[in-house]
C-alpha cells in the first residue's frame, strides 16, 4: 500500500509510463438525399493522408458542445448544420511530442444540414482536408476511412436506412 500513489499507480506504474493527453473529439453526421457528408484527409496529414472521414475535430477549451460541431463542419465544409444527438463513441490513441501520446474520446452526433453548398473557403490552416463531397451510401465502400470511422458509418448507415436518425434528432 505505501508503493501506491494518486490514482492508483504504482512506481513501476509510473515509471513506465508515457505521458497521455485526453482530448474531446465530435463528428458531425450529415445525410442529405441517400449521400454521407465525408471529408478527405490531405497529403500531409500526419496521421491518415488521404483517408475519408466525417467532419468534425478536437474542441477547444472554451466552446460549448453545439458550438463546437458548428464550427468545425462549417470550416471544414462550409455546410452550416443544427447539432442533434449523440449516437456513436469510440476512442483512439496518436502520437504526441516526444514520449507523449493523446487520446481522443470521439463522439459521433447526428446532424441535419441547413445549407448543402460545399466550400472550403473556411477552412483552418492545419486541418488537413483536402476534399469535401456528398457520398452516395451505395459507394461508401469505395471510400477508404480513417480507423474506427468505419465502425461509427456502419452504425449511422443503419440507423439511416431503419429511418431512425429522424426521429432520434426530433
Amino acid at each position: 500500500m505505501a508503493k501506491q500513489l494518486l490514482g492508483g499507480l504504482t512506481e513501476a506504474d509510473r515509471a513506465g509510463r508515457q505521458h497521455v493527453h485526453v482530448t474531446f473529439v465530435q463528428k458531425a453526421f450529415l445525410a442529405d438525399d441517400g449521400r454521407l457528408l465525408l471529408v478527405r484527409k490531405s497529403a500531409a496529414d500526419p496521421y491518415h493522408p488521404g483517408l475519408w472521414e466525417v467532419p468534425g475535430g478536437r474542441m477547444q477549451p472554451a466552446e460549448g458542445l453545439d458550438e463546437h460541431i458548428v464550427r468545425e463542419v462549417r470550416e471544414e465544409s462550409g455546410i452550416d448544420i443544427e447539432p442533434g444527438p449523440p449516437f456513436h463513441m469510440w476512442d483512439w490513441l496518436m502520437r504526441g511530442e516526444g514520449r507523449s501520446r493523446v487520446r481522443a474520446i470521439a463522439v459521433g452526433r447526428i446532424c441535419r444540414p441547413l445549407s448543402r453548398r460545399l466550400s472550403r473557403a473556411h477552412q483552418v490552416p492545419g486541418d488537413h482536408i483536402s476534399d469535401v463531397r456528398w457520398v452516395a451510401l451505395d459507394e461508401l465502400a469505395e471510400y477508404p476511412l480513417i480507423p474506427g470511422m468505419d465502425q461509427a458509418v456502419e452504425h449511422f448507415v443503419r440507423l439511416l436506412r431503419r429511418g431512425l436518425t429522424d426521429s432520434l434528432s426530433a
